[in-house]
């Protein structure tokens, strides 16, 4: 058997069913002979989005692959792997490398070397007999852990050397559980709490401990706030829901985050970022993780419970039911919830319902919302405004129906990741909320979108401006218009092969969000496009 029809098949083994790629790269032929479909793409980025998305979405039950070029492929692929990296997504990357006598020569690159910073591993096959052992070793590190991109660097002479018979199994799985100490430890410190809040991170996620999060909650009749990565974890139609937190909060979590005496960090990292809740000093944290290093880098842990976020919160939930017998009266944190609520929905409807030309964003935001069905969803935002005006305000009902991100904000990952979502998971109905920065970066990839057969639904906010910009180039927008862009989006989508459509009237808006979920239904991917104001609004408080 030749080395890429040994990777090929592994991969098969390991449940893949989307290689994301470009070529040169000898990996596409050999896992199009093993049946896995191979999705090429117009830049190395975006398919390392959409493998991103593929481990996301389900969990890493099924994991993302890439494969490029060496030289400029793998140099250009840098940003996506980083990307993943930022965010602990597990994606198999397989870039091709020059052949072996060349390979350590300057100034030729070295992925396995260069990428070693921005991957959880980074191997370079030298032998041809020890591609199973070194796919072996990247899955097992793509399955257990914390999460991020593995690395094997296939030279190009290697691809088509014989390594005879081998045998492989999938690799296993374990998951870890906190020591019974500590989740007593840090029972007792939760049983001591007047105001305790739970924080959940993409670990939940990741653990599929969904149940588990709001069997917690409900036990304490305790609130619950998200990172942007674990939006959607606990449902924000529940009493105890107060939303999401990034650059723009909601009124509710600034409220109860302010007021808490103990913040229970669920499968989170706790990283400081501009895209994440800033805790006040002076709060005390029990720190549930998968990662050590995550364990006092940005926040003190009162508690460390070092574990799978199902595991611990299983653990939690057993120990804390020796003493709450039944889950507490929440009616009063409901109440409060609900009251805050309504004070700051009350203070940003008149955006959300405005019926001004040019739209505002918020308005663009709401009537999705109002239009599609979020059960039955899956959306994404992209950097700067968008995901600051959707964050607050989409309500996610179901696991798993908003991909948020925030660590690293590379203009133009929504694309992508929409993609992925839809290829795996090709019932839902997947969105990406973009700006027209964002598609200045990556919007070539729509007719990846429509040349592969992948029917999302792209939601453009076109305000002419890099609006965010505004505030921090008001010299050079001045003197030069530095901060103004332009385009017709939806006549690019139509020029591609898909379905497009600019919107102007806020009277319009619903409509055209049906033809352009009805083009995606008929499997035309559909970009509509919102002619925007400069909004630059945004929840902070």
């Amino acid at each position: 058997m030749k080395v890429g029809e040994a990777i090929a098949r592994i991969m098969k083994a390991e449940g893949m069913q989307v290689l994301c790629g470009y070529p040169v790269n000898h990996l596409i032929e050999f896992a199009a002979a093993e049946d896995i479909r191979p999705v090429i793409v117009r830049q190395e980025r975006i398919g390392l989005h959409m493998a991103d998305a593929i481990s996301r979405v389900t969990s890493g039950k099924v994991l993302g692959a890439f494969c490029m070029q060496h030289g400029p492929g793998a140099e250009n692929a840098y940003g996506g792997v980083a990307q993943c990296y930022g965010e602990s997504v597990p994606v198999l990357v397989v870039p091709q490398g020059y052949a072996r006598r060349i390979a350590s020569i300057d100034p030729n690159f070295s992925s396995a070397l260069q990428m070693r910073g921005v991957t959880k591993s980074a191997e370079h096959l030298m032998l041809p007999k020890e591609a199973p052992n070194a796919l072996r070793r990247a899955f097992s590190r793509l399955r257990n852990g914390r999460g991020g991109p593995c690395l094997v660097e296939v030279p190009a002479d290697i691809w088509n050397e014989e390594i005879g018979d081998f045998t492989y199994s999938p690799v296993a799985r374990a998951r870890t559980a906190p020591d019974p100490a500590d989740v007593r430890k840090a029972a007792q410190a939760i049983l001591a709490a007047k105001r305790p809040l739970i924080y959940a991170g993409t670990g939940v996620h990741w653990a599929q401990a969904w149940p588990q999060l709001k069997q917690l909650a409900e036990l304490l009749g305790a609130p619950v706030t998200t990172s942007l990565g674990g939006k959607s974890s606990f449902p924000e139609n529940h009493p105890l829901a107060l939303g999401s937190g990034g650059n723009a909060v909601p009124l509710p979590v600034h409220h109860f985050v302010q007021n808490a005496d103990l913040v229970i960090g669920i499968g989170c990292s706790f990283t400081e970022t501009n895209f994440g809740i800033k805790f006040p000093e002076g709060k005390k944290f029990i720190h549930a993780t998968l990662e050590p290093d995550h364990l006092n880098k940005d926040v003190r842990a009162e508690v460390a419970l070092l574990g799978d976020a199902r595991l611990v919160l299983e653990a939690l939930i057993g120990e804390l039911g020796q003493t709450i017998e039944s889950p507490r009266d929440s009616s009063t944190v409901a109440a409060e919830i609900a009251r805050l609520r309504e004070q700051f929905m009350m203070q940003w409807l008149p955006l959300l319902t405005s019926n001004d030309a040019p739209l505002n964003p918020y308005r663009v935001i709401w009537d999705l919302m109002h239009t599609v069905d979020r059960d039955h969803c899956i959306i994404t935002h992209d950097a700067g405004s968008p995901r600051d005006q959707i964050s607050p305000f989409w309500v996610s009902t179901t696991p798993l129906s908003y991909i948020g991100w925030g660590k690293t904000t590379q203009l133009g990952y929504g694309l992508g990741l929409a993609m992925g979502a839809k290829l795996a998971k090709p019932d839902k109905l997947c969105i990406n909320l973009w700006g027209d920065a964002a598609i200045g970066f990556t919007g070539m990839d729509f007719e990846t979108a429509v040349r592969e057969r992948i029917p999302i639904l792209s939601i453009l906010l076109n305000n002419f401006s890099m609006a965010i910009e505004l505030k921090v180039m008001p010299l050079s927008t001045e003197k030069y218009r530095s901060t103004d862009i332009s385009g017709n989006y939806a006549d690019m989508a139509k020029a591609f092969g898909g379905y497009g459509e600019r919107v102007t009237q806020p009277g319009e808006i619903k409509a055209a969000l049906q033809r352009g979920i009805k083009a995606t239904q008929e499997g035309r991917p559909a970009l509509l496009e919102f002619i925007t104001s400069k909004e630059t609004r945004v929840s902070k408080l």
